[in-house]
């Protein structure tokens, strides 16, 4: 059974790696946009308080695998800065998901963060 889980994990990390390494904007912040919505009880509301569940920190994880390389930081992080735009109430709690999941997405989550210069 765990090593089922383990499979299905790997098999969804390298699914939605190469969904996100697509070309089109779009293709990669809906992989995004996805993984942060296993997040959207603790976005939208603080709850589970005062950190995110488990389903959340595993998509956390998923990203922060994602952004395993320059270009797929850059493309995580231009997706995310949209996201905190796009949801501008929300941005302090989505701005605080890798850090309460323990992981780090390689750039800081803030409005003012340029993502052509994460390396």
């Amino acid at each position: 059974m765990a090593r089922e889980k383990s499979v299905m994990c790997m098999v969804m990390v390298l699914g939605v790696a190469i969904i996100i390494q697509g070309t089109g904007t779009a293709e990669e912040c809906s992989t995004v946009t996805a993984l942060v919505a296993a997040c959207s009880s603790f976005v939208n509301y603080g709850t589970p308080d005062p950190t995110p569940g488990a389903p959340c920190c595993v998509a956390m994880t998923t990203l922060s695998n994602i952004a395993s390389s320059t270009e797929m930081r850059q493309a995580v992080c231009r997706c995310v800065m949209d996201l905190i735009t796009t949801y501008n109430p929300n941005a302090t709690a989505i701005a605080t998901l890798p850090g309460f999941c323990g992981v780090s997405l390689g750039f800081t989550i803030d409005p003012n963060t340029d993502c052509e210069y994460v390396s």
